[in-house]
């Protein structure tokens, strides 16, 4: 019998706003289990992610290299897909990790706020996503991981554009999963809860707001940006071989509810 392993030695790895946060844990994670790594970040920030390429090489010796993405626009996917593989020779797993949040009452959210939203998680995750998908097809074989979100499954207070965007991306993911996999691409999507980040600590030292999310939550607290690590390699390596079309909830148990 063939017992799958979760390591990832002589994959390349694309990994979309991966310079901070959830994706610099995953790409990180992917390193240290043998995947070559290729960090994204926007152009204005291209130096944060080439800092993270090189702090993640010299811990696993993996190569690792930095190239801007501008969600959603097409051109810059294209620029980013071709320099991707001229210099990695290929993409055998992309992880659309990418996006931006606006918190507000729906009433108050206005035009801008909901095409930004919109656009950069689902826009951004198809069209990134059909890109690769063409170098994949090439190969006949790829996996393809969407962040989705608990808020794709279920509502939560100021979250309308982004909860649209999350549900978007799910089923985008179950459509995606039907039409590729007569190529060998399995695409499949990790939904989160509420995770310990920069940028989600300012929400977080609020007592009511934290209060009330880890109340919801059954495991009794929020996320670490490393429990992420696990469920994304699971989903990009052989262990999932017969895995597609699939939302994984990484939640506490919060859906559970």
């Amino acid at each position: 019998m063939n017992i799958p392993t979760m390591r990832l030695d002589g994959k390349v790895a694309l990994i979309t706003g991966s310079g901070s946060g959830l994706g610099k844990a995953v790409a990180e994670g992917l390193a240290s289990f043998g995947a070559d790594i290729v960090i994204t970040e926007i152009s204005s920030k291209l130096e944060l992610g080439q800092d993270v390429a090189r702090e993640i090489a010299g811990n696993s010796g993996r190569k690792v290299i930095a190239l801007p993405l501008d969600l959603p626009d097409l051109a810059s996917i294209d620029r980013l897909v071709t320099a991707a593989v001229a210099q990695m020779g290929k993409i055998d797993i992309l992880i659309n990790n990418a996006g931006v949040q606006v918190s507000k009452d729906a009433l108050d959210v206005t035009e801008a706020d909901w095409d930004i939203v919109i656009d950069t998680h689902l826009k951004g995750t198809f069209f990134t996503s059909q890109r690769v998908a063409k170098e994949m097809i090439k190969q006949k074989s790829g996996r393809i991981i969407n962040m989705a979100s608990q808020l794709g499954l279920v509502g939560y207070y100021k979250r309308a554009a982004y909860s649209a965007a999350k549900a978007g991306i799910v089923n985008l993911t179950r459509a995606l999963a039907v039409e590729w996999a007569g190529y060998g691409i399995n695409v499949n999507a990790v939904a989160p809860t509420f995770i310990r980040t920069t940028l989600s600590e300012q929400a977080f030292s609020d007592p009511k707001i934290y209060n009330d999310l880890i109340s919801r939550i059954p495991l009794g607290r929020v996320g670490l940006p490393e429990e992420i690590i696990g469920p994304m390699l699971f989903l990009a390596s052989d262990a999932s071989t017969l895995v597609t079309g699939h939302t994984l909830s990484v939640d506490g148990g919060w859906t559970a509810m």
